[in-house]
Order: structure tokens, then C-alpha cells, then sequence
């Protein structure tokens, strides 16, 4: 089970790091999604937020957070964390983490089904 860590309470516009750590092992040979679950949408599906490719692979990101969050994977590839910028309070949620097995353009990754290793999560709160 992977561990999430680093969120906590910023005013909007303030920036914060999360990161996703293997207690397993590294990274190397798996893509590392970020997904986050909003208050009051737990009956809906989590979020895509951002996902870093195994093996050198592309990152992408969603459209709601293109240009302000960057997944940056550490370089023993024992961490893949979050940067966060320009935070909104519709950033405001649990964010986790989840890895494939695949690379990205040989699966769905923007659907959180195609993870697995889910951990609790990091709460995010962005007050305005």
C-alpha cells in the first residue's frame, strides 16, 4: 500500500507538496497516478489529477490543473510528489496515489480503476 503526505491548510493561492512514497520498493517500473476526492462527491468517482509514466514516460495532467501542479518523480524514483501552485479552494480534497503496471498510452489512465495500491490519502483544505 503506497503512503500519501504532505497536505494540510492553505490559503488560496499558497502552494503545498504532497508525495507518494513505495514502502515496497521504487517506482521505476510503474506509471504514478494522482487522483483526489472532493467533499460531498463520495458517491462519484476520484478525480484524475496528474499522472507520471514509468520508464521516463510523459506526465499528463487534467485540464483543471495544466500548469499550476507538477508530478515530479525523485531520482532514486522513490517518490513521486505533487507540487501544487496556485491552489484554489476547488482544490480542496483527499488526494491519493495509485500505480500501474503499464505505461501511459497502453491504458485508461485517467480512470482510477486501472490503479492499485491505494493508500488513506492526504487531506488538501484551501480556504479562500
Amino acid at each position: 500500500q503506497l503512503v500519501e503526505s504532505g497536505g494540510g491548510l492553505v490559503q488560496a493561492g499558497g502552494s503545498l507538496s504532497l508525495s507518494c512514497a513505495n514502502p515496497g520498493g521504487t517506482f521505476i517500473d510503474y506509471s504514478v497516478g494522482w487522483f483526489r476526492q472532493a467533499p460531498g462527491k463520495e458517491d462519484e468517482y476520484p478525480e484524475f489529477v496528474a499522472v507520471s509514466s514509468r520508464w521516463d514516460g510523459p506526465t499528463f495532467y487534467s485540464q483543471s490543473v495544466e500548469g499550476r501542479f507538477f508530478a515530479i518523480r525523485d531520482t532514486a524514483d522513490k517518490l513521486v510528489n505533487l507540487e501544487m501552485n496556485r491552489l484554489e479552494p476547488e482544490d480542496t480534497a483527499v488526494y491519493y496515489c495509485g500505480i500501474s503496471r503499464a505505461s501511459v498510452g497502453d491504458f485508461d489512465h485517467v480512470h482510477w480503476k486501472r490503479y492499485s495500491n491505494w493508500g488513506q490519502g492526504t487531506q488538501v483544505t484551501v480556504s479562500s
